[in-house]
């Protein structure tokens, strides 16, 4: 009877769980990748169910049997040729459908792995996916240098168009994962890989580093958002452009607080005498077009801001961004300024 209880709580846990919330699920393809290996699993797990249904329906059979005997029955001492016989019928017909089924999931992880390299091909759309601990460095290369643009954290892709990753890692081994676009692919330091990829339909999907990265693997998120090809280009337009000029003095003193205190040394905002390319922190030109602060870490909100510019290791501990010590004005300014960097 004890067993009842821990036999609920099971159930429960497996309910809750098939209820989660999260959209970053492989059985939610928005994409012929996920799409693909999502009916593999299926095939998978259907195929196992029966098996296993056999297996059990012939055990209860034998079960059913020996009761009904009156227990177990001593066997003969001398196999009668009958029962031999069936034997060989059974343990035969077990191999012979063991390798049936075994084949048969080869063949079918062949044709997938085919058709998702056929897709593959001629991608349309190149960007740089780097990653570091703990953000993703993201960099949109265009035929001039002043196309080309760098955000951090959100992956904006058009729908219908095949995109490739190109990965790599400045410091320690990553993985990158999108559950419901394309499998994972790890992202390793000296070593350029890619991932290709399709989004079929708009929408906002959440993926993940999938490799243990050190103290904070667990916020380093990457949100895909997929667009429409219109929107894309419209965002694309609007990250290509330098920041927007500061309107009153607040806003003013703000970016000369940036520029000349720590926040310059590291981040870079394209329009201001912090423009260039950093390798150690997020572009800043545009931070607040952008969903979530510390890759995921906290809403990209006013009052979380100016938290993670004060102490980000309250937010985000471990975090290589050092505290900030300003003055009230300064901090006010600054945070004043960076509301503008739509």
């Amino acid at each position: 009877m004890r067993k009842w209880p821990a036999a609920g709580l099971l159930g429960t846990i497996a309910l809750g769980c098939g209820c989660s919330r999260n959209p970053s699920v492989l059985l939610d393809p928005a994409g012929p990748h996920a799409q693909a290996t999502g009916w593999l699993f299926w095939l998978f797990i259907a195929v196992a169910t029966v098996v296993w249904v056999i297996v059990v329906g012939l055990l209860l059979v034998l079960m059913l049997r020996s009761r009904a005997r009156g227990g177990v029955v001593a066997p003969p001492a001398h196999p009668v040729v009958s029962t031999e016989g069936r034997l060989r019928l059974i343990v035969g017909g077990s191999v012979f459908a063991t390798f049936l089924i075994l084949t048969g999931l080869i063949v079918a992880s062949f044709t997938v792995d085919r058709d998702l390299i056929a897709l593959d091909r001629q991608p349309s759309l190149d960007v740089e996916l780097t990653g570091h601990q703990w953000w993703w460095e993201l960099r949109y290369p265009g035929a001039t240098p002043g196309e080309t643009f760098t955000t951090a954290n959100e992956l904006h892709v058009p729908v219908g168009e095949t995109i490739r990753l190109r990965l790599r890692s400045v410091d320690v081994i990553h993985s990158v994962w999108l559950p419901n676009i394309a499998g994972k692919r790890d992202v390793l330091p000296g070593v350029d890989r890619e991932l290709v990829f399709r989004v079929d339909k708009a929408g906002t999907w959440h993926g993940r580093c999938a490799e243990f990265c050190g103290l904070q693997h667990a916020f380093m998120g990457l949100t895909l958002i997929a667009d429409d090809p219109q929107a894309f280009k419209a965002w694309q337009e609007a990250q290509r452009a330098p920041a927007r000029e500061p309107q009153t003095d607040e806003e003013r003193f703000g970016r000369d607080v940036f520029v000349s205190g720590p926040c310059g040394l590291c981040h870079v905002i394209r329009g201001t005498d912090a423009a260039g390319h950093s390798s150690s922190a997020p572009d800043l030109t545009h931070l607040k077009s952008r969903t979530t602060i510390g890759a995921g870490a906290a809403p990209n909100t006013k009052g979380y801001l100016g938290g993670w510019i004060v102490d980000p290791h309250a937010i985000k501990p471990g975090v290589h961004m050092p505290t900030n010590l300003q003055s009230p004005r300064e901090f006010q300014a600054l945070l004043s300024y960076l509301e503008t960097l739509q």
